[in-house]
């Protein structure tokens, strides 16, 4: 599990005005809690977390460089919660949770997918339905990515959780009959044959009301 460091400052204001002329000031603000440590309200750089958010990919802890008027003290967390602009796409505000290397906690562990599915060589498609896999673990267990070989599956085969490889010290969080990657039939091949019973279907019907007109002809001579 890698760690990387983030400069963090203490901060007493609160509010609105005070967070909106932070973020001006190019800093994110943020809160710092956890199992042994009162909440502290911190700022961070705003240039500093979007490098670290870039790395999501990876499972990192974050120790936190707190610099309280002048006093350096350091911390080990994960990012809790994050709040993005939904249009714009800037960092509002992060929520910092301490990690204690005693204490079992809840991580999204990223999936690395290998191999190309037979079924995508027989013209299926390959769809993802998770690219991480929530389980609940202590911190010195934690794997970077759970590996995930997809070279078997056919069209209308999945790949679930259960198949996925985990350490007996880790347990998986998410329901372990989901699917995390899947072989489907192609739009155009679905579209085809729904256009094909339709079709048919229209036939049926034309070749239906043709018989009833017969009857009724006969039934009037």
């Amino acid at each position: 599990m890698k760690t990387v460091d983030l400069t963090a400052y203490t901060r007493e204001d609160t509010g609105k005005g005070p967070a909106r002329r932070r973020r001006a000031g190019g800093f994110v603000p943020a809160v710092f809690y956890g199992p042994k440590t009162a909440t502290r309200a911190l700022s961070v750089p705003k240039d500093e977390m979007v490098k670290l958010l870039k790395r999501r990919g990876e499972n990192v802890f974050i120790k936190l460089v707190i610099d309280d008027k002048g006093q350096r003290q350091e911390a080990l967390s994960i990012i809790k919660e994050l709040q993005v602009e939904p249009l714009g796409g800037k960092i509002q505000h992060v929520d910092f949770y301490e990690v204690t290397m005693d204490k079992k906690l809840v991580f999204e562990v990223p999936l690395h997918f290998k191999g190309k599915p037979v079924g995508v060589d027989m013209g299926g498609d390959l769809q993802h339905s998770k690219r991480e896999l929530k389980v609940l673990c202590l911190p010195a267990d934690l794997p970077d990515f759970f590996e995930v070989d997809v070279s078997a599956l056919k069209i209308g085969e999945s790949f679930k959780i259960r198949d996925i490889q985990v350490d007996e010290k880790i347990t998986v969080v998410d329901p372990l009959d989901a699917a995390v990657a899947s072989v489907t039939v192609p739009k155009a091949v679905k579209e085809t044959k729904v256009e094909g019973e339709e079709a048919a279907a229209e036939g049926e019907a034309v070749e239906g009301a043709g018989e009833e007109a017969a009857k009724e002809k006969e039934v009037k001579a």
